[in-house]
């Protein structure tokens, strides 16, 4: 029995019963000003950045106390060290872009991770499968993943949304929120354009509150944030964190 889908189907039918609309801010006035800092991970994924930039920036995750940072797997054991006493979490990513290696390499790197400090994991879906109409291997993957990981890191299925026709993208999500994952990541790497509202409600729209949403793309203001949190996001990858938590201070 799908609780979650039981609960929509009544909710739309109660709106449609009073001729009233969804509400396209689920989480409206939730989670304002200052509040939203808890909400950043402070993403340094780009190629060129170098350990003394890690060092850096892990510092400004220290004196904002964001949720977590975001690094690549090569980074993990410094960023934890960078951390150490803080209640800023490590995370990386596995198996990107496209998670189109094995799943045994997915696992390897999985295991590495974790060993080094990460505790936070976004995880690349096997894309090429799932665009072969082979999902199932794509879920079998990401439960895999999810077994090895509980109890000792958070999974972010990572959803590149822009590459999946409309009965795809409900599909992906459906067996995100039926893999056990902690979170989808929509990622906008491919997409052409930043992070969009609709782009939160077409995933809360399915996943409802039992799966978290982070989404990334040029996140820029707390105008912006607070809107992607109020529309059912509860992460936001970005890089402008210093700059949104001062505005969120003021």
């Amino acid at each position: 029995m799908d609780i979650e889908a039981i609960r929509k189907e009544v909710e739309k039918a109660v709106l449609q019963y009073f001729h009233m609309e969804s509400n396209p801010a689920p989480c409206a006035g939730l989670v304002t000003g200052t509040d939203v800092i808890a909400h950043l991970e402070h993403s340094l994924l780009n190629p060129d950045t170098t350990l003394e930039k890690i060092e850096k920036e892990c510092a400004v995750a220290r004196k904002y106390s964001v949720a977590a940072v975001c690094v690549a797997p090569y980074y993990v054991s410094a960023a934890r060290e960078f951390l150490l006493g803080s209640p800023v979490a490590v995370g990386t990513a596995i198996g990107f872009p496209h998670g189109c290696m094995s799943q045994a390499a997915k696992l390897a790197e999985l295991r590495e991770c974790m060993a080094n400090g990460a505790t936070e994991i976004d995880v690349a879906l096997n894309v090429l499968a799932i665009k072969s109409g082979r999902l199932d291997v794509a879920q079998r993957e990401l439960e895999e993943i999810v077994r090895m990981a509980a109890g000792k890191a958070r999974i972010k299925a990572v959803f590149e949304h822009s590459v999946f026709t409309p009965a795809e993208k409900q599909a992906v999500l459906t067996m995100i929120r039926s893999s056990g994952a902690d979170y989808v990541k929509i990622q906008n790497m491919l997409s052409g354009h930043g992070a969009r509202v609709e782009d939160v409600k077409l995933a809360y729209d399915i996943l409802g509150r039992n799966v978290g949403i982070k989404i990334d793309g040029g996140i820029k203001t707390l105008q912006q944030a607070e809107t992607l949190l109020a529309a059912g996001a509860t992460r936001l990858g970005l890089t402008a964190t210093a700059k949104i938590a001062e505005e969120a201070r003021k």
